[in-house]
């Protein structure tokens, strides 16, 4: 047996990279890799390799506290507030409709579980899905930025907030009397209103003075998450929570899209140690816990769809849309097994629960990848299913609800990426102000100078600090629904990158979107126009453009002329 911490954690990472590739190789989620590896390791249905699981749990749980971090950094709640109807209405009702189908149903098997709160975390469990999964399987496929993805997306993101206010009342589910949740309540209110002060009023200003320093702002980002996490701890909150809500409480800020890149591996190594952690408990299978895992996966599905279809009905939207959004839902959360990890931990649930839910994980999962994949096939047999018994297409929407509930999520779209805010770029915009000012409310930038991001902020347009030669940057900050990607900056002027891979990165994330780079040369512009790049820009052929024409006519009153409208055109006035 090895009882060395090393040689385990290095014998759970090589095992979980063997199981990953083969679950790559045979299209599942890598996850499934990850936990089929535990198990191969662990002492109740594997070799009893690793028989010391405390020191993988330790070190798991911080994966677990940074995991929750990310996702909270993803969890914009203006722009959540700002989100369209059908996302709204969908994201509210969705949990606790699913919930409530669940606490009917399992009843019977809560009580033969024999825990205090079974049945109760077992509704919660099978109502949240896995934002992991979803978000990976739809981007793979192009769809995020289709009517069922970002409607798909809004509900994950309110799933999220559920998720938050459970972790905020599960210490206190066992006293469940005023007093204890009146403290319990207050001090997550405490805790949410001193992040949120600080992160109004002194976070700006520090993250302002370190963004030059990449190192410097990511172990700032991540000692502000174990700080929130910590005074969770010693407030009787749960850690995790703590770190949904640092999180959350810097998620408005540019930086945060450079956070979640940089963080994207450790976090990566780190969770990879908490699924292996989950296979090592995996316990012994049997028939029944398998057909209770098989018949609960069921009801999963099921459960979608009974709550997708009265929503979309109410909201009169069409029956396909609907069945696409209950085909991606339709799996149960990594934060499913948080939960329930958390609460075996609070002495909450059984044993028998912890297995049940890891067992329907892996099922709905291999389940989800295949209906994901065919999800829009699936739907639309689900629609015609209902045509033929009397269900109708559109619930009796007009042409003119239907237009309306589609501008819901296409009503101010942010698809024209500025890569770099350059001299350029800012006077892009300032023209764009005077002449087309609803193109510049479609614009995003992303940069690495904090005192430019600041400039375009108050103007009102959407920034993202970060490196834009990095691919996770640029991902976290949505460019893969780009219609239009510019980068107006010269090769000299970039550092770690050039116009030729940002080409590349932009056609690998958004393959339909034009692209426009800039060469400093006519060589250069031939090898990008080579690589697909919808324009070049090339300054030095401008400026001679911009002179010969000057050059043609250097009578005074010509270049007076010239000069009036250059003071016209960009600076808004008049000269002699």
């Amino acid at each position: 047996m090895d009882h060395d911490v090393l040689g385990a954690i290095s014998l759970s990472i090589i095992v979980a990279a063997v199981f990953a590739h083969i679950a790559r190789r045979v299209r599942q989620p890598l996850i499934l890799g990850y936990i089929l590896g535990g198990a191969v390791l662990g002492a109740h249905v594997g070799f009893g390799v690793i028989a010391d699981e405390a020191s993988i749990d330790l070190i798991s749980e911080i994966g677990l506290i940074l995991l929750l971090f990310i996702i909270g950094l993803e969890i914009n709640l203006p722009r959540l507030a700002q989100a369209g109807r059908t996302i709204a209405v969908t994201g509210l009702l969705q949990f606790p409709i699913c919930a409530g189908f669940a606490w009917l149903a399992f009843g019977g098997v809560a009580a033969s579980t024999g825990g205090p709160m079974d049945r109760l975390y077992l509704a919660v469990a099978l109502s949240l899905s896995s934002t992991l999964i979803v978000v990976k399987l739809l981007f793979d496929k192009f769809e995020m930025n289709t009517f069922g993805g970002r409607v798909t997306l809004g509900i994950l993101v309110i799933q999220d907030v559920w998720a938050i206010v459970f972790l905020a009342l599960q210490p206190s589910l066992q006293h469940l009397q005023p007093a204890p949740l009146l403290r319990s309540v207050a001090a997550g209110a405490g805790l949410v209103a001193a992040a949120a002060m600080l992160s109004r009023f002194v976070l700006p200003a520090l993250f302002r003075a370190i963004a030059t320093s990449v190192e410097l702002m990511l172990i700032t980002s991540v000692a502000w998450c174990f700080l929130v996490a910590g005074a969770a701890g010693w407030a009787g909150l749960s850690k995790e929570m703590g770190a949904l809500i640092a999180g959350m409480a810097i998620a408005a800020f540019p930086y945060g899209t450079e956070v979640i890149s940089r963080l994207s591996g450790v976090r990566d190594f780190f969770i990879t140690l908490f699924f292996v952690a989950l296979g090592l408990k995996i316990p012994e299978p049997s028939v029944h816990l398998l057909l209770v895992s098989l018949g609960t996966a069921v009801f999963v599905v099921l459960s979608r769809f009974l709550a997708m279809f009265p929503i979309f009905a109410c909201l009169r939207l069409d029956t396909r849309t609907a069945g696409v959004v209950a085909i991606n839902l339709a799996q149960i959360s990594e934060f499913s097994l948080v939960i329930v990890t958390l609460g075996s931990g609070y002495q909450h649930v059984s044993s028998g629960v912890e297995s049940l839910v890891l067992y329907t994980l892996l099922i709905t999962s291999v389940i989800s990848t295949y209906g994901i994949l065919f999800n829009h096939q699936l739907a639309s047999a689900v629609a015609r299913f209902l045509a033929v018994i009397g269900v109708p297409r559109w619930f009796g929407a007009t042409t003119h609800d239907r237009r309306e509930e589609r501008s819901d999520v296409t009503r101010g779209e942010r698809d024209v990426f500025l890569l770099g805010s350059s001299r350029e770029g800012l006077s892009l915009l300032q023209h764009l102000e005077r002449e087309l000012p609803a193109m510049k409310r479609r614009i995003v930038a992303i940069d690495f100078n904090p005192d430019t991001l600041q400039r375009l902020q108050a103007e009102g347009v959407e920034c993202h600090y970060g490196d834009i030669g990095n691919i996770e940057t640029l991902r976290h900050a949505g460019m893969d629904k780009a219609a239009v990607v510019v980068s107006s900056i010269s090769d000299w002027f970039l550092k770690g990158t050039t116009n030729l891979r940002l080409l590349r990165l932009a056609r690998a994330l958004a393959p339909s979107a034009r692209v426009v780079v800039t060469a400093d040369t006519l060589a250069g512009a031939e090898q990008l126009y080579a690589e697909g790049a919808d324009y070049v820009l090339i300054p030095p052929a401008l400026t001679a453009a911009q002179l010969h024409l000057l050059l043609r006519d250097v009578s005074p009153d010509a270049l007076q002329k010239a000069r009036r409208r250059q003071a016209a055109e960009l600076f808004g006035r008049s000269t002699p």
